[in-house]
């Protein structure tokens, strides 16, 4: 015999009038279920690279980067994580921040499109440091660009802000990530990594600049990482680095 059930109810200000065939118990066992499971958003992590640049023929934050979604899917993607783009950029100024903007602004495009419950943002940007000896998980960045050598379009600014409306070369912007939980965090897994307030001042300074102000206009989080060349470490640890950060960045942020 079929069950027939009309109801009315009133949730959030809004009436409800109901009529099902053998539905209301599914009904309302979901809305339990979804009301009683409702976590934290998943967490999209963006990650880019850059290309090689004077002095650097083989960048390795190109092989990370490059390779990083295939060597998640193989590792296994952490809960609540999503890997979002994966992109390479020109080490250079104008050359890296025109395609950046572009990836950014569509990543806020996607989250404005969702439900509230909208997905969180964090933006990862990988570069070389190539006399490092250890990773380092930047701070801050500078509204300054003096290039120490031309970059991959030929600037080469001196003491330029890269923002004049935000005043003078001075001028700091901070990470709203935690970075020293993070640092130690990794550390524990027994990675070489320390914690840097000095992102220099070459295309990596200016991106995270960049990246920085983007993420405070829009809501979402940015983060600068400092590697060293694969010489120095290996190719498979910097990659492992690489998917632990992700997975500490996913259950901190």
């Amino acid at each position: 015999m079929k069950c027939f059930y009309v109801f009315s109810c009133r949730c959030l200000g809004i009436d409800f009038n109901f009529h099902a065939i053998n539905t209301l118990p599914y009904f309302i066992s979901r809305q339990l279920f979804v009301m009683g499971s409702e976590g934290p958003p998943a967490v999209t992590i963006h990650v880019t690279g850059f290309k090689k640049f004077h002095g650097v023929s083989e960048n390795p934050t190109e092989t990370i980067v490059s390779n990083l979604r295939e060597y998640m899917k193989k590792k296994g993607m952490p809960k609540g994580l999503i890997l979002g783009s994966c992109n390479i950029l020109e080490t250079a100024g104008h050359g890296a921040v025109a395609p950046l903007y572009q990836t950014l602004q569509s990543a806020i495009s996607e989250k404005d499109s969702e439900s509230a419950n909208s997905r969180r943002i964090i933006w990862i940007h990988f570069g070389v440091n190539s006399g490092a000896t250890r990773f380092a998980i930047e701070q801050q960045a500078v509204n300054e660009a003096t290039f120490r050598c031309p970059d991959e379009m030929g600037w080469k600014p001196q003491k330029v802000p890269i923002f004049p409306a935000d005043g003078e070369i001075s001028r700091v912007r901070e990470t709203s990530i935690p970075v020293e939980e993070i640092t130690r965090t990794l550390a524990k897994k027994g990675y070489e990594v320390i914690t840097s307030d000095d992102a220099g001042r070459f295309v990596c300074n200016y991106v995270y600049y960049h990246s920085l102000r983007f993420a405070e206009q829009n809501g979402t989080k940015s983060l600068f990482v400092h590697v060293p060349l694969f010489l120095t470490i290996d190719e498979e640890t910097q990659m492992q680095f690489a998917a632990s950060l992700l997975e500490v960045l996913a259950t901190l942020c």
